[in-house]
């Protein structure tokens, strides 16, 4: 039986989004004005370690997936592709994307970087695979415990960045404006590229509850 086209689209989404995600990191990082906090750890894990960026959002990914077990939290495949995913194609993209001199090339990378940032998590999340393993780790200590998911986000990305920035890693202005905007910007694009649930094809299938 072939896959259904919004299966299709599910997994196009997916795997796309998952790739211009790790593409806009890395354009962040070319523009050297601050990147979002847990990459902020990442790069002061780098520079301790010698490892690469992508090798080490891979590693972090998953041993944050492991923080899921205590809180009961069930990952999706599009958690565990999130995990294997996005550090090669951060690697892809630093290859790819050299890193400009001029302070308005630089400003012009982060804020082109932003707005793919968000068209990315929009493809991914909107594919409703499962959330990535940080995101997960927000909203299940708010399911596990309680808390407010705001205090959560904030505490959690609070204490990664002073790590981050303890260990050498880059925070700026990149830093602030990814705070800022991209909750915003991802409120847009999440419901946009939400891919929707299976429809019955005909009327009677509506009528009935039945589809073929």
């Amino acid at each position: 039986m072939a896959p259904s086209p919004i299966l299709v689209r599910r997994i196009g989404q997916l795997l796309v989004g998952l790739f211009l995600y790790g593409v806009a990191i890395a354009m962040m990082l070319r523009a050297g004005l601050g990147v979002a906090p847990w990459d902020v750890l990442t790069q002061g894990v780098a520079i301790h370690t010698g490892l690469p960026f992508g090798l080490l959002t891979n590693i972090i990914g998953a041993l944050v997936l492991l923080l899921w077990i205590p809180i009961r939290q069930r990952p999706g495949i599009g958690t565990v592709v999130n995990v294997l995913a996005i550090g090669p194609s951060i690697e892809v993209g630093l290859r790819a994307i050299p890193a400009p001199t001029e302070l308005i090339a630089r400003i012009g990378l982060l804020a082109s970087a932003l707005v793919l940032l968000a068209l990315a998590t929009g493809l991914y999340i909107g594919a409703r695979f499962g959330p990535g393993p940080r995101d997960g780790l927000m909203t299940g200590v708010h399911a596990r415990w309680g808390v407010k998911l705001w205090i959560v986000r904030t505490g959690i990305e609070v204490a990664v960045l002073g790590v981050g920035w303890l260990l050498g890693g880059t925070a700026g202005i990149g830093t602030l404006a990814f705070a800022l905007l991209i909750g915003p910007m991802v409120n847009v694009t999440v419901p946009l590229l939400r891919v929707p649930e299976r429809m019955p094809a005909t009327a009677a299938e509506a009528a009935t509850g039945v589809s073929s």
